[in-house]
This record gives C-alpha cells, sequence and structure tokens, in this order.
C-alpha cells in the first residue's frame, strides 16, 4: 500500500517529471484541500451506473492520502459530500454512498492495522452532521473517538457540508455565547481572528492549496471563509483517474508561485 512508503522529500522522479529538491524542502503546502470531481461522469465514460464511481473515488482517495504522506503534507480536507448534493442527488445514489461510507468506516473502527491507525492519523468529520442517519453519525463519533489523540497527520472529512452554511452555523454559535453569558459585546473585539473560533476547524491553518479534478474550475461552496488567500489548482482528469504525476504537478505549480494574500 502506498502509504508503506516512508515520508520523504527528496526530489520526485517520473520518467521526465522531476519536482527539486530546493522547492520541496521550502514550499510544501501544509494543508491540502480537494474538491474530488468526476466520479459519475467516469463511471459513466465506462458505461457503469453513475454512483459505482465513488467506490473507484475512494480508492483514489487512499491513493493521495499515501502521496500526501510522501511529501509531508500534514493536513488534508476533502469534500466528500455536498449539503446540496445530499438534497439534490437521487436517494438510490444517496444510500449507496452512505452505504460505501458505513463499509470504509467499519474498517477504521474494527481494523487496528488499518493505515489510519498505522500512521495516526486524526480524522474529523464537518458539516451539518446532524441530518444525517443516525448509523453514520455513531460511525463518526467512533471513530474520531478512536483517533482523538493522533497527530501525525490530519484528515477532515466534509460531509452534509456547506461553506455558507458553515459561516451561518459559526454565528449561530456565537449569538448563543453572546445570549448564555448575558454580556455586551464590544463590536471592536470582532475580528477575523475572533470569528474564527466558531468555525469547524478552527484549530487548523487554512488550506494553502485547494484542487480540483475534473474539468471545472469553481469553489462550489467549499470552505468559503478558509479559502480566501488559497492557491487553486484545476486538473481536468476525473478523481478516479488522477495520476501520481498530475498531483505532484499540482503541487510543484503551488511551491512556484508567489502567495499574495490579498495584496
Amino acid at each position: 500500500m502506498l502509504l508503506d512508503t516512508p515520508p520523504s522529500k527528496l526530489s520526485y522522479l517520473n520518467k521526465n517529471f522531476i519536482l527539486s529538491l530546493d522547492i520541496m524542502v521550502q514550499n510544501i503546502p501544509v494543508h491540502v484541500a480537494i474538491i474530488p470531481d468526476g466520479n459519475r461522469r467516469f463511471a459513466k465514460k465506462l458505461l457503469k451506473k453513475p454512483w459505482k464511481g465513488h467506490e473507484w473515488g475512494v480508492n483514489k482517495l487512499k491513493d493521495v492520502l499515501g502521496w500526501c504522506r510522501e511529501l509531508g503534507i500534514k493536513f488534508i480536507t476533502i469534500y466528500t459530500l455536498s449539503l446540496e448534493n445530499i438534497k439534490k442527488r437521487p436517494k438510490r445514489e444517496i444510500d449507496y454512498l452512505l452505504k460505501l461510507a458505513k463499509k470504509e468506516m467499519d474498517d477504521i473502527i474494527y481494523d487496528k492495522a488499518h493505515f489510519i491507525h498505522k500512521h495516526r492519523v486524526k480524522v474529523r468529520f464537518i458539516g451539518r452532521l446532524n441530518i444525517l442517519p443516525e448509523s453514520i453519525r455513531e460511525r463518526i463519533k467512533r471513530i474520531e473517538e478512536l483517533t482523538a489523540n493522533y497527530s501525525q497527520y490530519f484528515l477532515n472529512l466534509a460531509i452534509a457540508y456547506g461553506g455558507k452554511q458553515e459561516i451561518i452555523d459559526a454565528f449561530k454559535k456565537f449569538a448563543i455565547d453572546i445570549k448564555n453569558n448575558g454580556k455586551s459585546l464590544d463590536i471592536e473585539s470582532v475580528d477575523e481572528r475572533f470569528f474564527r473560533r466558531y468555525l469547524y476547524l478552527s484549530d487548523m491553518p487554512d488550506p494553502d492549496l485547494v484542487i480540483r479534478t475534473g474539468g471545472e474550475k469553481r469553489i462550489s461552496n467549499f470552505l468559503l471563509f478558509q479559502t480566501a488567500y488559497s492557491e487553486l489548482v484545476f486538473i481536468d482528469s476525473m478523481w478516479p483517474e488522477l495520476s501520481k504525476e498530475q498531483f505532484m504537478q499540482a503541487i510543484e505549480d503551488f511551491a512556484t508561485r508567489k502567495r499574495r494574500f490579498g495584496s
């Protein structure tokens, strides 16, 4: 399995593709967020049922986690299932996705040799998890408990997630705090750092790099607050067919950019 490969920041060589050592050491992103688009289109291309592509997508995620580990990328956030898709996709497809999710979750829960445990990956789920079936919520709780003390790598899975909804939820939590504390608010104390405390991933660095597969060039309501200054890389290949070379090229693209943070 790819995750068994020792971590390395040495040059990556694949045929004529070289990622230079100096770029790798100095400019590897700390946090990569991924929009894994194209599962259904890939399945259709192979004349399979559209949701069959999600199964291949899960396998690709395992590959990508291995590539991130090789490069020493510590934080990974995956847009697993949007709130909009839960509402709009056919029930049969959503049921299939949740069944697939249960299987993968059970592997983490019951297989102590699973790469999540082997490499001490802390797993967190973000989104409006309360709308998910109880059987999924129970598994989410168990996985977060099992990995709570891991700190080698951090994997965030956005499920039933929407960026606008996260900001609304943050404001609601903020309003509840004010109400419960019975205090007036000094409006000048409200800044980005203050508001960030109410976000799902308040204790993690913002994504340095957002990668989207599938040829579309948009954010699709993903981490709207956190990606304000992220670099964006769009890849035409659909998620299940993403190659290691393409992923490494995205990292190299990021590494050669001069980040401006809005200036």
